[in-house]
């Protein structure tokens, strides 16, 4: 008895230790799960002499900068590392070579200490040449390390002014490195030839170019494209439209890149089952100089030209980029006789614009297209817009027709009412 027992504790003990041992052994597996990288980003800031200018909402642009970039350091996310490259802050003599070499890191990448960032801003004054290309350099250098998803947004009012580094050349040769950087331009002055280099820097990495000219559209663009740094990347993928949808290609849910000539259609084709809604959304980039007053139109259509639904959108040339989108929700159908499924539908989408532009401006290659295609369960709520298909137009105009009927019946009514008292009276 007395052997039992001992046996019965011995055993009662060693169990108790291999459940202390996994226990205190299970959250050190846990802390030893890798966390993903958080995402960079470094704002590159020109701060050449021509930022004294003051041509942006009765400011100058050095003034409309600073205030921009403390509304975004106060607006970063948590999980960006932030960092702020300036061009052209330090040298103000004359020797190009000198003033070339002119870049510097104003605050290193890292977690945001949002005060001592602010204070550097605070400190610059607009000085000297613009040495985009060395800049440029210098911020893929800064964003070097771990596996994570980077981005330059460069802020300039000017050209290059240190050839022959030419900083389109050097944005493609940051692309060649395959560290997933992108690189997104912003120009304070729409001028031509500030345009061409800005785009082609952006291009050149997948990013983009975009033309501001006063102070809260700086600040926004700049405050998007570093949220959009803290959201998964998804990798567009090239396709090139037809002019006619039997000869469109097929696509799946996902997001598309394409280039579309002015005043040119393209089309896709989408297979949407039963019980599923398409949505699908379109932005056409301005990437040259183009005409005030244009528009974007995308379309569903049926592979027999009948329209299902449109989505349109204009522009009066205060953006460098015009979106549309539409929805198309098609209803759940029972299952054929033989049990089979009920085949899907082919949808046409067509994306079209109405921009113009000088004779002087080249048309290729096009403007760049960016289609998003997603297909998702289909409303199931008649209270929602697309089960009613009012996204068609047709019933919204119904509902008018007869709110507008009832109303002329209870008008007239009441005014013979009011009339037939009067004479009474």
């Amino acid at each position: 008895m007395i052997i039992r027992r001992r046996l019965t504790v011995g055993v009662s003990i060693l169990l108790a230790t291999l459940t202390a041992g996994l226990g205190s052994a299970l959250p050190a597996a846990a802390d030893e799960t890798p966390t993903k990288a958080p995402p960079k980003v470094e704002l590159v800031l020109d701060v050449s002499g021509s930022m004294r200018t003051r041509d942006i909402d009765g400011q100058s642009r050095m003034a409309a900068a600073k205030r921009a970039f403390n509304e975004v350091l106060d607006a970063v996310p948590e999980q960006v590392e932030l960092g702020i490259r300036t061009l052209g802050a330090n040298y103000p003599g004359d020797d190009r070579k000198v003033g070339c070499k002119d870049t510097k890191q104003l605050y290193p990448v890292g977690p945001l200490d949002r005060t001592e960032a602010k204070t550097a801003v605070a400190t610059l004054a607009p000085t000297g040449w613009t040495p985009i290309g060395p800049a440029l350099l210098g911020a893929a250098d800064d964003l070097e390390g771990g596996e994570t998803t980077r981005r330059i947004v460069l802020i300039s009012d000017g050209e290059d002014t240190c050839g022959p580094l030419d900083p389109c050349e050097v944005a493609r040769d940051i692309a060649a490195r395959g560290i997933h950087l992108v690189i997104d331009t912003l120009g304070l002055v729409p001028n031509a030839k500030i345009r061409e280099q800005l785009t082609c820097i952006a291009e050149a990495t997948g990013g983009t170019y975009t033309a501001v000219q006063h102070a809260d559209e700086l600040s926004g663009r700049v405050k998007q494209l570093v949220d959009r740094a803290a959201e998964p990347v998804v990798t567009p993928v090239a396709t090139e439209g037809a002019d006619r949808c039997s000869k469109a290609p097929e696509l799946k849910a996902g997001l598309y890149t394409d280039r579309e000539k002015i005043g040119e259609h393209r089309w896709y084709r989408v297979d949407v089952r039963p019980g599923q809604e398409l949505r699908a959304s379109v932005s056409v980039s301005a990437d040259r100089a183009v005409n005030n007053d244009y528009g974007v139109l995308l379309r569903a259509v049926t592979v027999h030209g009948r329209e299902i639904v449109r989505g349109s959108e204009s522009g009066t040339g205060r953006t460098d980029a015009i979106s549309s989108g539409l929805r198309y929700p098609k209803p759940e159908q029972d299952a054929e006789e033989d049990g089979t499924e009920p085949p899907a539908e082919t949808v046409c989408l067509q994306v079209s614009n109405s921009f113009s532009a000088p004779a002087s401006v080249k048309t290729a290659p096009g403007m760049p297209v960016e289609l998003t295609v997603d297909l998702v369960d289909a409303p199931d709520d008649a209270a929602d817009v697309a089960a009613f298909g009012l996204g068609r137009g047709w019933w919204l105009l119904g509902v008018l027709v007869l709110t507008g009927l009832v109303a002329g019946l209870l008008t007239g009514w009441i005014s013979r009412w009011r009339i037939a008292v009067w004479r009474t009276n």
